[in-house]
């Protein structure tokens, strides 16, 4: 329980930055930018100036607003023949998926304008002492744990695509290899990246010498970045999506983001089964969120939700005909007895941060002198639905990351939201019902075991018994039984204040997450 202040992140470090800068008197948005700059230090793997975010803030005395600062795509396209540009397996073990990086597949950065942007509108103390913890953390080390080496080595073949990136994550011991637990690896050149945007302000990045360096590899070696690309990105600010649920009132990625949409209207379509007759973790309870989030698939196919969504689009997949006619589908279903990292902080003067940044799975391009890894959006298929190299000119990168207020019908104020690619939208989604259908406390509602419905297969983290298993099999072609938790069912870091200001939190375990208060 918190006095100061509650954090949830990925990592130790990067929780214990957000404390230090609370500790110092800072606030909740304070808190975010310590934790920010400290999962780059902490979980390279998911988190980077070189890739896109969102922040969704609520201070105690304004409504909610979502700073969107999400990768952009190029202005202008090159022949493919001349791009950078090729794929690699990432092995979750039970699953792989296929990524593609490169040069080729870097888009527009946004992390280091949100940050300032957030810096100037809602912080109370100076860029120069926000970042401490993190340069501290660099030079002084960081200890690979566990979790971070399985998800280095998830990602291997991109992390040893380049000797720049192999040098973020590399073993003293065993050089060439990736540094294992245990190990401690040094960032000496990130913490001074660190130090010189404090001092110069965003401008070094995108109108100066270290954008500058991007700009000159990406023309000469097969890149679509261009300076104009850098200088005309520009930081939104959006109003959040808003919907009831179960008496409450949620805050979400509105448009031109996807994951938001997405979520609502699953939630939309399930209101109706009153989850809450069923126990938690039941068969019943268990099939009735697999077939919401396929239908909620179907839909998402059927109406291109991917390639176009604005506000016009959302209300009309959130209106009565649309859910009228889905709903009809899910009662004709139910024949039945990367590279993402997640920060949520809640501070004693009421502000709340939810943060989610992603990198993807990194494109292997680190630039020099920096130790910033830059994304590879545009090598991602969830969020290309054109297809590669067809993406539209100029466009917000459609994302399926979801940061999350929520204000409950019990005097609660929730702050969530998740990585994990297409994943992410259910496990907030699995949080959220956790939290209002079945009242769990924070802690539990983060750890209850999840379910993820894509591409015909439903994939499944619980244990079931055989004639539910014989069930699952009617209900669903193809499944695959995860035999423990995986962060391929994301990371859904959470804080929550409860009807008298009490603060507590959950990092998420499938993550390596972590809470903190002080």
């Amino acid at each position: 329980m918190g006095t100061k202040g509650t954090v949830a992140a990925g990592h130790q470090i990067t929780a214990q930055a957000a404390i230090a800068i609370l500790d110092e008197g800072g606030n909740a948005f304070d808190a975010a930018l310590a934790a920010l700059f400290a999962s780059c230090v902490a979980e390279p793997v998911l988190a980077s100036l070189g890739g896109g975010g969102f922040l969704l803030a609520r201070t105690s005395d304004n409504p909610p607003i979502l700073y969107d600062f999400f990768t952009q795509t190029p202005l202008h396209k090159s022949p493919e023949t001349a791009v950078d540009f090729y794929p690699i397996l990432a092995d979750f073990g039970t699953a792989q998926q296929e990524f593609h990086i490169g040069l080729g597949s870097i888009a527009t950065p946004g992390v280091i304008k949100g940050l300032f942007s957030v810096h100037r509108d809602l912080c109370r103390l100076p860029l120069n002492i926000i970042i401490q913890p993190a340069c501290q953390a660099a030079r002084q080390g960081v200890t690979i744990n566990d979790f971070q080496h399985y998800i280095s080595n998830i990602v291997s073949p991109i992390i040893k695509s380049s000797p720049d990136a192999l040098m973020l994550h590399a073993s003293e011991q065993n050089p060439g290899d990736i540094a294992t637990a245990g190990e401690v690896v040094y960032h000496q050149e990130m913490a001074d990246a660190f130090e010189a945007l404090a001092r110069e302000d965003e401008r070094l990045f995108y109108l100066g010498e270290m954008g500058h360096r991007l700009i000159r590899t990406c023309r000469q070696q097969g890149g679509y970045l261009r300076k104009e690309d850098l200088a005309k990105y520009e930081v939104v600010q959006r109003k959040p999506l808003e919907l009831a649920y179960r008496g409450s009132r949620l805050f979400t990625n509105p448009p031109p983001s996807v994951g938001g949409t997405l979520i609502a209207f699953t939630l939309a379509l399930i209101e109706p089964e009153r989850l809450s007759r069923f126990p938690a973790g039941s068969f019943e309870h268990l099939v009735r969120i697999a077939q919401a989030q396929k239908v909620t698939q179907q839909l998402r196919q059927e109406q291109g939700v991917d390639r176009d969504l604005d506000e016009p689009a959302c209300q009309e997949i959130l209106s009565s005909r649309f859910l009228i006619y889905y709903r009809n589908i899910l009662k004709r279903h139910q024949s039945f007895t990367r590279g993402t990292t997640q920060i949520s902080i809640a501070d004693k003067e009421g502000n709340f941060a939810s943060m989610t940044l992603s990198n993807g799975e990194g494109s292997g391009y680190v630039i020099p002198g920096t130790g910033i890894v830059l994304n590879n959006m545009l090598g991602e298929e969830d969020i290309n639905p054109h297809g590669f190299h067809q993406w539209p000119e100029n466009r917000r990168i459609a994302s399926m990351m979801s940061p999350t207020l929520v204000f409950s019908n019990k005097g609660q104020i929730i702050a969530t939201g998740s990585g994990g690619s297409n994943r992410i939208r259910s496990a907030i989604l699995q949080v959220l019902i956790n939290l209002l259908d079945y009242e769990m406390d924070i802690d539990q509602a983060v750890e209850q075991e999840r379910l993820h419905y894509e591409s015909g297969v439903l994939n499944v983290e619980y244990c079931l018994a055989p004639t539910e298993i014989e069930l699952l099999e009617k209900a669903f072609a193809k499944y695959r039984l995860w035999p423990e938790k995986n962060l391929f069912f994301g990371g859904a870091h959470s804080v929550m204040a409860n009807a008298r200001g009490t603060l507590s939190g959950k990092g998420d375990s499938r993550r390596g997450g972590v809470c903190s208060t002080i």
